[in-house]
């Protein structure tokens, strides 16, 4: 029997972390937070959960997952930033809020290569699109199609964050189509979901461990995956670039930050 995705990434967390946290004499004393940019339900919550059983297990002290949720991570970060650097104080994030909010925001309150240092990168993920279960497109061409003649090529996608990957994909996404779409972004992937379910929004776009379970409860439809190749999780999709669309082979990280100084 293979192991589970959750016992796989709990090792890989462990062997990348261990060493590096057990340095620190405070941890018995006093709980180390890991702090998410997202609301509970999304997928870095859920993986902040199993690296926070995993790091209490291996460290014997307790750990406690902290959601500060909004400015699509920008708080989380900010509260990082301003911690205290006694290892006390962990951010998990992907790539949104420690690379590409500071480049494409004035001024978001930190600067990651100053404020922050890395303390393991252990995931990588990837993005698709997903259609909600009221929307009658099948595949990502129909669902093309279907914005074009419900709504004279104008439609809106949920997204996660504002000022992120998924809302470039939307937006090269509308270029190559000739739609315009609006990215709506939300307060995480989690809310995006709901709306998803309720048929409150045609479509959406997040990580594959966001839409796989209700995916495969035929709840909702994924139609394309980023990335160079088909995902094992869902081998039935379609890459953006077998549709003939190229350029959404990015694939973004998990990685987890202490406040400099640590």
């Amino acid at each position: 029997m293979f192991p589970s995705r959750r016992t796989l990434v709990g090792r890989a967390l462990a062997l990348a972390l261990g060493a590096t946290l057990t340095a620190s004499p405070l941890l018995a004393q006093t709980p180390t937070r890991i702090l998410v940019g997202f609301p509970a339900g999304g997928g870095t919550d859920a993986i902040a959960r199993i690296l926070g059983e995993r790091l209490k297990d291996e460290l014997g002290a307790p750990v406690v997952v902290e959601n500060k949720a909004g400015a699509g991570g920008q708080i989380a970060a900010q509260t990082l930033k301003a911690a205290a650097p006694d290892g006390q104080t962990l951010f998990l994030s992907h790539d949104h809020s420690i690379t590409i909010l500071p480049l494409v925001m004035k001024n978001p309150g930190y600067e990651s290569a100053r404020d922050f240092v890395p303390v393991a990168g252990f995931a990588t993920f990837v993005n698709a699109i997903a259609l909600s279960g009221g929307t009658p497109a099948t595949s990502f061409n129909t669902y093309v199609e279907w914005v074009r003649q419900q709504g004279g090529g104008k439609g809106a996608v949920g997204i996660p964050a504002p000022a992120s990957v998924p809302q470039f994909l939307v937006q090269e996404v509308a270029k190559k189509n000739g739609l315009d779409l609006v990215a709506a972004p939300y307060r995480g992937s989690a809310p995006m979901m709901s709306d998803m379910l309720g048929n409150q929004i045609a479509a959406g776009v997040a990580s594959i461990p966001d839409f796989i379970e209700n995916h495969k409860a035929g709840k909702l439809r994924v139609v394309a995956v980023m990335g160079t190749q088909r995902q094992a999780a869902m081998p039935e999709v379609p890459t953006f670039a077998e549709l003939g669309l190229a350029g959404f082979e990015e694939v973004p990280y998990y990685g987890l930050f202490a406040p400099a100084g640590t």
